[in-house]
């Protein structure tokens, strides 16, 4: 972290956490930095939100792919996040984050720019599409590690929370708003051509990140043998696996994203099968639930302030249970109310995690490590969510659809139990580093 963060031995030793200061609403929106960060988060997400119909509905309309060939598209982005995390992490704790997100933004730009390119010249193949989801894939793995890293060196431990609430904000805006703008832009240029607007939204992005007048002390690297090489690779590991409020944050991260992962693979087929409801119903319930993400957001902060951010986290882990079970019970005939109150919990839940439990972590791991824990928690705790897909295409093949949805209620009521048994759950503010 920056180097203004400091340790507190008196208070970690009587066992109470660091009170954070509270700073006005206003301040972060009067911080010039951060709102060019923030801006650039914004346009980004909402681009992102367009590729995330144009890409498949390139593949399906324009090349007439099969259904799981459309499948794959998914999988071939999200398997970059297992494989690049962890190297990723000790690369971006070797150089200045910055220029980092800046390539990563423009390289993401020039591969989606080469998608439009070929349709228009006629040579727009599946395994292009593959090739760019995969590259992308590894560029938002590298860009998100190397981002988590620097907001510490541009905004004080005080404020990590009040900024991760304004990212969680705009993303949630994104979601509710990118689909529907996607769609009609799809319906005006073509799917192909609709994804130059998330080229130019990361080259925006790239410009405003670009700006930013923080500047980082490059770190001081020496030349390393083999034997270094594999202590930086588990570094990272060590550091969030034996401390003992890292350590449970995983475990939990880990079991939600495993129980949302089994969830998100079967729940619109449940929906439209066991449920009953048209694809046009599921849509809207989906975008209803944004309701509780947009609330985690905006009061994430307030909430954190009153209970205190350990409790704020143990409370966020804990929702996914309720919220899994209103899936798993709804009955035919008021489907519609209980789907949607469990993807409101659902999203409210994630929100005020990712306000909560980001700050935590940015705030406890040493700036030299920062990257390398990011890529960790990224690979071991959110690399769950693809195992729980599998997973729950599995159980609803051979149980059925109701019955992998109650299963899944299981696993989404574990994932509180590590933080609430830890010292994680008497956490009053944002703790100090231990360097």
């Amino acid at each position: 972290m920056a180097s203004n963060v400091r340790h507190v031995p008196d208070e970690a030793s009587a066992g109470r956490s660091p009170a954070v200061s509270t700073l006005p609403l206003a301040g972060l929106v009067q911080h010039g930095d951060f709102l060019r960060l923030w801006s650039a988060q914004a346009v980004s997400a909402l681009g992102s939100q367009i590729t995330l119909l144009a890409l498949p509905l390139t593949a399906l309309l324009v090349l007439h792919a099969k259904p799981y060939e459309v499948a794959l598209l998914a999988t071939a982005g999200s398997l970059p996040m297992l494989a690049v995390g962890i190297p990723a992490g000790v690369w971006v704790d070797r150089v200045r984050r910055r220029p980092v997100m800046v390539t990563a933004d423009l390289t993401r730009a020039a591969m989606l720019a080469s998608l439009p390119a070929a349709y228009a010249l006629g040579s727009l193949t599946l395994p292009h599409l593959y090739f760019v989801a995969v590259v992308n894939g590894a560029f938002s793995t590298l860009f998100e590690i190397a981002s988590q890293a620097y907001l510490p060196s541009v905004v004080t431990r005080a404020q990590l929370i009040d900024a991760n609430a304004k990212f969680e904000i705009s993303r949630i805006v994104a979601w509710s708003a990118g689909p529907g703008a996607g769609g009609g832009l799809i319906s005006l240029v073509t799917a192909p051509v609709a994804l130059l607007a998330d080229a130019a939204s990361f080259v925006a992005s790239a410009c405003l990140i670009r700006s930013v007048s923080t500047h980082e002390q490059r770190p001081a690297v020496a030349h390393h043998c083999a034997g270094d090489r594999r202590r930086e690779l588990s570094e990272g590991a060590r550091y969030v696996l034996g401390h003992p409020y890292l350590r449970p944050l995983l475990l939990g991260h880990a079991l939600a994203n495993l129980a949302l992962g089994l969830v998100w693979a079967i729940v619109i087929v449940y929906a439209v099968r066991e449920l009953g409801l048209t694809a046009a119903t599921v849509g809207l319930v989906l975008s209803l639930g944004q309701i509780g993400g947009f609330l985690g957001a905006v009061f994430g902060r307030r909430l954190a302030d009153r209970l205190g951010v350990g409790p704020t986290v143990v409370t966020s882990l804990f929702l996914f249970g309720p919220a899994t079970l209103l899936l798993a019970v709804a009955p035919r005939d008021v489907a519609i109310v209980f789907l949607a109150l469990g993807w409101i919990l659902e999203n409210l839940a994630r929100a005020l995690y990712g306000v909560s439990a980001t700050s935590i972590r940015q705030a406890l791991v040493p700036n030299r490590l920062l990257a390398r824990a990011t890529g960790f928690t990224t690979t071991a705790g959110t690399g769950a969510f693809p195992i729980g897909t599998a997973i729950g295409g599995a159980l609803a093949g051979a149980l059925g659809l109701r019955q992998a949805m109650l299963l899944g209620t299981v696993v989404a009521l574990l994932p509180f139990l590590p933080v609430a048994l830890s010292p994680v759950r008497s956490l009053r503010g944002v703790p100090a580093s231990d360097e």
